[in-house]
């Protein structure tokens, strides 16, 4: 019987779902993380009757025909980009992008990877670095005698020292875009990488070019709205009951075919 399987499809669609709720729940205080959404699409049909033909009884054309479908895949699992809420930490290296684009850092590989978490750190040889250890790219390096840093709407980085009151130029951050920012490649710790979906990275001043701005002093929020989730956990939850009950059904079905006299 078709259903057990259609039911079988149906149950794993469900639990896809629930886990990539799950983790959209587990990072809701996670800087600058972008919940995701489970999609799907049916699969194919098997065409019993195809509409348009010709009954061969009396010559009249069929108007819908007999397709039976044979249950649900899963088509994408995709980020819903949305920015959230900006938070005052009045930490100097901690820096929120106010619109689009990514910071590019790199990786011990040498790979270029982008991030919209702003939690910069500072190393033993003042380079500035994610919380990961990943060098800001382009490169910028504050000087041990620095008292304090200072970092516009621009990305212009300041070093601020006892002996002078103007600040000294360390640095500009700038601000990467993508044509499609969907088609990135998530792997961990907040970082994405580029992909052919994705397009290439093009780089920029902040402010510029539709991108965003800089905002020293805060970190963005994580963008999960939880009520939103909990209810979608509780039709997911129902709908892989729903699956469950057609498998029981189906399974006394057979059952009273085996004990047909």
């Amino acid at each position: 019987m078709r259903a057990l399987k259609i039911a079988a499809t149906g149950m794993s669609a469900q639990q896809l779902r629930v886990e990539t709720i799950s983790n959209n729940l587990a990072n809701m205080n996670t800087t600058a993380y972008n919940a995701r959404r489970a999609e799907f699409a049916d699969l194919h049909y098997q065409q019993i009757s195809r509409a348009g033909t010709v009954n061969a009884s009396d010559g009249t054309v069929l108007p819908t025909g007999v397709q039976v479908g044979l249950g649900v895949r899963a088509a994408a699992v995709s980020v819903h980009l949305a920015q959230g809420a900006l938070q005052q930490t009045n930490n100097d290296l901690d820096v929120a992008i106010d619109g689009k684009g990514y910071l590019e850092v790199t990786l011990p590989s040498g790979q270029s990877a982008y991030t919209r978490d702003g939690a910069l750190k500072r190393t033993a040889e003042g380079l500035i670095v994610t919380s990961d250890g990943f060098a800001v790219s382009p490169e910028i390096t504050i000087p041990d005698d620095a008292t304090s840093i200072s970092i516009n709407a621009e990305g212009e980085v300041y070093g601020y020292f006892n002996e002078t009151t103007e600040g000294q130029l360390l640095g500009q951050l700038s601000l990467a875009s993508f044509t499609n920012p969907k088609g990135l490649e998530a792997i961990g710790s907040n970082l994405f990488t580029e992909t052919e979906a994705s397009g290439n990275a093009a780089v920029s001043t902040a402010g510029e070019d539709g991108l965003g701005t800089f905002r020293q002093g805060y970190l963005e929020a994580s963008s999960v709205d939880a009520v939103r989730e909990v209810t979608e956990l509780i039709e997911a939850q129902r709908g892989y009951e729903m699956n469950a009950k057609v498998i029981s059904a189906v399974d006394q079905m057979m059952g009273a075919t085996t004990q047909v006299r």
